[in-house]
């Protein structure tokens, strides 16, 4: 008999299969609540020339659309290969209970989607990362989140 997780992580890959054949990337994502699919996404990337639009990405913004809110608690996601740091950020944000994965990311830097320098440049002090950030306007900036914490109206997220 086949488990529900094993019929939605089908789902997933499949979804990522057919994308081969539309031009895009070998990524898919379901997500599920109640037992039941509420979003399924593709990678879209090189579709719309959007960096952000991974499966995990684009299903997170069809489930929460789909469901009227940000937190997508009592949810899994169910994807065709381990989340990308972004994704992973995009879960955590959405705050999703559970995730599956098929493909690992090794996996998938053998067909040169490597994001082990992305987990690498995390960790790296600030001044040590390849890309140069360079701080200016605090003393500005952060009278806006001074705001909005005394905001007593504000939404949590």
């Amino acid at each position: 008999m086949i488990s529900s997780a094993e019929k939605f992580m089908r789902h997933a890959i499949a979804l990522s299969d057919e994308n081969i054949d539309k031009g895009g990337g070998p990524f898919g994502a379901v997500i599920v609540k109640d037992g039941k699919i509420i979003a399924s996404a593709a990678n879209s990337v090189t579709l719309t020339n959007d960096p952000t639009a991974h499966a995990e990405i684009n299903a997170i913004r069809l489930a929460a659309k789909s469901l009227g809110t940000f937190d997508l608690s009592g949810c899994e996601i169910y994807t065709s290969c381990e989340p990308c740091p972004m994704c992973l950020g995009a879960i955590y944000w959405a705050r999703i209970d559970k995730i599956y994965y098929a493909n690992t990311k090794t996996d998938a830097s053998q067909i040169n989607f490597d994001d082990a320098f992305i987990y690498e440049e995390i960790m790296k002090p600030i001044d040590q990362r390849r890309k140069p950030f360079v701080q200016i306007l605090r003393n500005e900036a952060i009278k806006v989140f001074q705001k909005w914490q005394q905001k007593e109206d504000k939404i949590p997220y």
